[in-house]
């Protein structure tokens, strides 16, 4: 799929992944085009599933989220069923901000934002913890942010 994107695409796509609010107008003088095949390849990029959406990027602290924690998770039974609940459950759950299935040691990586320690032990043992099927976690506490990107380095 990733065939079917030019230079100019391409530079569309890193321009929005720094400033999704940059206007038609913006890049398209960026790229010494005019607004409409600007509009067109943007409206292209999103049918493709290329741009997924735009967010907002919060900072986390100034909403008090100030614990970062990564769960590793292994899970007693390994059927499908069990997977596919499993991933619904932990999708319910708003401090678990990205859930990753993993070959390896565990099962699945989970990373959970709360508020402190005592919001942390809170989700272990009444959100966590009741899900069926947890055979063992493991928590790591982030000490520093050193990088956090969600810009994907597109050449």
């Amino acid at each position: 799929m990733e065939a079917k994107l030019d230079a100019i695409d391409r530079r569309i796509l890193q321009l929005l992944q720094a400033d999704g609010k940059r206007k038609i107008k913006e890049i398209a003088h960026e790229l010494q085009m005019t607004n409409t095949p600007v509009f067109e390849r943007i409206k292209r990029l999103e049918k493709d599933g290329f741009i997924r959406g735009y967010k907002a990027l919060l900072d986390r602290t100034k909403l008090g989220f100030m614990l970062t924690a990564f769960c590793s998770v292994t899970l007693e039974q390994h059927h499908k069923a069990y997977l596919d609940q499993f991933e619904a459950d932990v999708r319910k759950i708003p401090e678990v901000v990205a859930c990753y299935h993993l070959a390896g040691m565990f099962d699945y990586l989970l990373k959970v934002y709360v508020k402190d320690m005592a919001d942390y032990q809170f989700f272990i043992t009444k959100k966590l913890a009741s899900l069926a099927n947890i055979g063992r976690v493991q928590s790591s506490f982030v000490m520093t942010e050193v990088k956090e990107e969600s810009v994907l380095p597109i050449d």
